[in-house]
């Protein structure tokens, strides 16, 4: 079936038609600055959409979004709370926001819809503030349904939300869900369930979603989310013995080039790995490695005459900022700053950050490269530091887009001192042992006389 597309739904200010409940008349919705009014109805085709707050509604806490059909006959209920992770650009460079699903959301009329038997497909937009979108699009097979689609457009030029946005546009984003039921069954996850839309991540709590329903409320029965865990209906198994942790991988070494105005300012090859220390929901304290897997990872970056910058970002990272500054006094370059913005799935703030901007890490004269085979860890709080495998660096002063001459790191120097140390230590027992043996057959001539 054809799901809703997001392209085609209205833009944040065109004006929508809305039923108030006072008169028949049709007038412009308006995104409400008051929640006075227990309910809306928006008419669309014979289509009622309805939306009625939970009781004592608070901002972050759940909502509940019906779509009915002309006759009054409930098609999709949804009722959750919803939290948001944005990471945009400002003048200031990268930057995240979190915000939650206000009260003052409501269902859309002009693109919700119940959906038509092989010609569409049910779909429920919640919108919010000025112009921000939460779609949610369903499909069925004979014994399943699904949110096979979930969307996000938000608009930049909302100043309360996005304050100082580089950019005033529209922005789309869309993934597919985990959200799936059996049918006439309601979908339930009491736990945090995280939907990762490129540089957006909307976590829903305590959810209960139901589509193609079969009367104008809930099932009884329903399906639980992985994240609530499993059901056992026997006693059960006992636990696993506990497996060692696997060591692991080192990860893949990348070639990253910064280029501004004039030239490349940054070449870049390393492996990366961030290590990162924190609260899973049964609270206990864990330490977790996370590799950048170059194939998965965009990368970005500024030119300037101070600072240079390097920026990853990939579906769970919203921004990895490595910075890069000078000393004019000693004519070096060196890292001197990294930022960190990223989803860990399974702790108790999936929201993680961290950052140090008075590092001096790989350094080297301006003009010359750094580089490094052995293992390298910058700390940079101390629940964050970041693993590099075989880097080699150079910024500002790039000719031709190679890397200038080496440096080589203490590490790598040290390393090399072992060999020579060793050798130089056999070199000298061997001497010995000649000595020892050249003085002894001396001595055993000595004792003879010739006839």
């Amino acid at each position: 079936m054809p799901l809703v597309n997001l392209s085609a739904v209205p833009h944040p200010f065109t004006p929508l038609p809305v039923n108030t409940g006072r008169s028949s008349e049709r007038q412009s919705l308006k995104y409400p600055e008051d929640n006075s009014r227990s309910s809306r109805e928006l008419t669309r085709c014979g289509c009622t959409l309805q939306y009625t707050p939970a009781p004592g509604l608070l901002h972050g806490t759940a909502a509940t979004f019906v779509v009915t059909d002309g006759n009054g006959t409930a098609c999709i209920m949804a009722n959750f709370s919803a939290a948001f992770v944005t990471s945009y650009d400002t003048r200031n460079g990268p930057t995240n926001v979190t915000f939650d699903l206000p009260p003052d959301a409501a269902v859309l009329n002009s693109s919700s819809s119940c959906g038509k038997e092989n010609a569409s497909a049910p779909s429920l937009v919640i919108a919010f503030g000025r112009g921000h979108r939460l779609i949610l699009n369903f499909t069925r097979n004979a014994t399943r349904y699904s949110v096979q689609l979930m969307g996000f457009i938000y608009n930049l030029s909302d100043t309360q939300i996005f304050p100082n946005a580089s950019s005033k546009e529209i922005k789309t984003v869309e993934s597919a869900t985990d959200i799936r039921a059996d049918i006439n069954k309601k979908y339930r996850c009491v736990s945090n369930n995280q939907i990762h839309m490129r540089n957006v991540t909307v976590t829903l709590h305590d959810a209960t979603i139901q589509a193609y329903l079969a009367s104008s409320s809930f099932s009884k029965e329903e399906t639980r989310c992985e994240q609530d865990g499993p059901f056992p209906t026997t006693a059960p198994p006992p636990p696993p013995r506990p497996s060692p942790s696997p060591t692991p991988e080192s990860p893949s070494v990348h070639k990253y080039n910064v280029s501004g105005a004039n030239g490349t300012c940054l070449l870049a090859s390393m492996g990366l790995q961030l290590n990162v220390t924190y609260s899973k929901r049964d609270n206990t304290t864990v330490s977790g490695l996370f590799s950048i897997d170059p194939s998965n990872t965009s990368a970005t970056g500024s030119c300037g005459a101070q600072l240079v910058t390097l920026d990853l970002r990939s579906s769970h990272i919203h921004s990895l900022l490595f910075q890069f500054g000078m000393d004019p006094n000693t004519s070096q370059f060196f890292l001197q700053g990294i930022q960190l913005n990223m989803t860990v799935p399974d702790a108790r703030d999936p929201t993680f950050q961290a950052d140090n901007s008075s590092l001096r890490a790989l350094q080297a004269t301006i003009g010359n490269s750094y580089k490094c085979n052995a293992e390298e860890r910058v700390e940079v709080t101390e629940a964050f530091s970041v693993n590099i495998f075989k880097v080699w660096v150079q910024a500002f002063q790039v000719q031709g887009d190679k890397f200038g001459s080496v440096e080589e790191c203490q590490l790598d120097e040290n390393s090399m001192l072992i060999p020579i140390a060793v050798g130089g230590a056999l070199a000298g027992l061997v001497l010995i042992v000649l000595i020892a043996y050249l003085i002894g057959r001396k001595r055993s001539h000595a004792g003879y006389q010739t006839i």
